[in-house]
C-alpha cells in the first residue's frame, strides 16, 4: 500500500494534506493523534469513500480507478461498534462477507464459501454461536462476528476505524491479537486508528502520527511511538501520563 502526496477532505476544503508512506506486507500501520486532525478522513480516502488528490494505490492499483467490486477484493473496513437494526443470525451475517468473492448477487453459496464462513467462526470462537440472531449477541461476540465477516472477504488490507471503543480489554485484546495474526500469514496489511496508544504499540509495526492534518512522523511503531513527537502532537506530556499509568500497578 504506498500514499503519495494524497489530500482530502469535504465540501472542496482539505483536512488531510500531502500525506506520504508506504506499508510493506505483512505489516500493521496505527495512525494516531489527537481528535480532529484527519485520521478517519485519511481512512476514508484509502478505502475509496471520499475523493482524494495525490495517490493511493493498493496491489499496484489507482484506489480512485478501481470499481466497487474490484476494491471490495482489496480492502474490507471495520469500525467501532454501532447499533444493529437486522437479526440475521452469526452465520448469515459472516456470509454476507463472501458476496465480493461471488459473480453475481444472487449466487448461491458455495461449499467454498460454507467452508470459510465455518473456518473463520471456529477461528474466532462462535462456532456454538452460528446459529444465534446477532442481535441477542454482547459487544465482544459482535465485534468478533463483523471481525469474521472481514476475514472471509479475503482482502488484502482491512481499514480499522476505532474497532475497539466500545469492548472490554479482554476482547480488545483478542480483537487486536487476531488481526496481527491474520497480517502475519499472507500477503496482507491492516490500517486502524487507535485512540488508546498502548493498544496501538500492541497492534503496530509502523506507526503515523498526524496533527492538524499533516504527518508530523512516519516509522517503527516502537520507535515513533515512545518519542517526543506524540506530545508534540497531542500537546501534553503523553509519555509522562502513561509512564504514571503504569506505576500505578506496580
Amino acid at each position: 500500500m504506498i500514499l503519495r502526496d494524497v489530500s482530502c477532505g469535504y465540501g472542496g476544503g482539505d483536512i488531510v494534506k500531502n500525506v506520504s508512506l508506504e506499508l510493506p506486507a505483512n505489516q500493521c500501520l496505527a495512525i494516531v493523534g489527537p481528535n480532529g486532525c484527519g485520521k478517519t478522513t485519511l481512512l476514508r480516502a484509502v478505502c475509496g469513500m471520499l475523493p482524494y488528490k495525490g495517490s493511493i494505490t493498493l496491489g499496484g492499483e489507482e484506489v480512485s480507478t478501481m470499481k466497487r467490486r474490484r476494491l471490495a477484493e482489496k480492502a474490507a473496513l471495520l469500525t467501532q461498534l454501532s447499533p444493529v437494526y437486522f437479526s440475521y443470525t452469526v452465520y448469515d451475517t459472516v456470509m454476507l462477507g463472501r458476496y465480493s468473492c461471488k459473480k453475481g448477487f444472487l449466487s448461491t453459496e458455495t461449499d467454498e464459501d460454507k467452508k470459510a464462513v465455518l473456518d473463520c467462526l471456529e477461528e474466532l470462537g462462535l462456532s456454538d454461536c452460528r446459529d444465534r440472531p446477532i442481535t441477542e449477541l454482547s459487544g465482544g461476540q459482535l465485534q468478533r462476528v463483523f471481525l469474521a465477516r472481514t476475514f472471509v472477504q479475503e482482502p488484502s488490507v482491512i481499514i480499522l476505524d476505532e474497532p475497539t471503543n466500545h469492548l472490554d480489554i479482554k476482547h480488545a485484546d483478542i480483537l487486536v491479537r487476531k488481526l496481527t495474526e491474520w497480517v502475519k500469514s499472507g500477503e496482507r496489511r491492516a490500517v486502524g486508528v487507535f485512540h488508546d496508544l498502548s493498544l496501538s504499540m500492541r497492534f503496530a509495526d509502523k506507526a503515523l502520527v498526524m496533527k492538524d492534518g499533516q504527518a508530523v512522523a512516519f516509522g517503527e511503531a516502537a520507535e515513533i511511538l515512545r518519542s517526543d513527537v506524540v506530545d508534540k502532537a497531542y500537546d501534553t506530556p503523553v509519555r509522562e501520563y502513561m509512564k504514571k499509568s503504569y506505576e500505578m500497578w506496580k
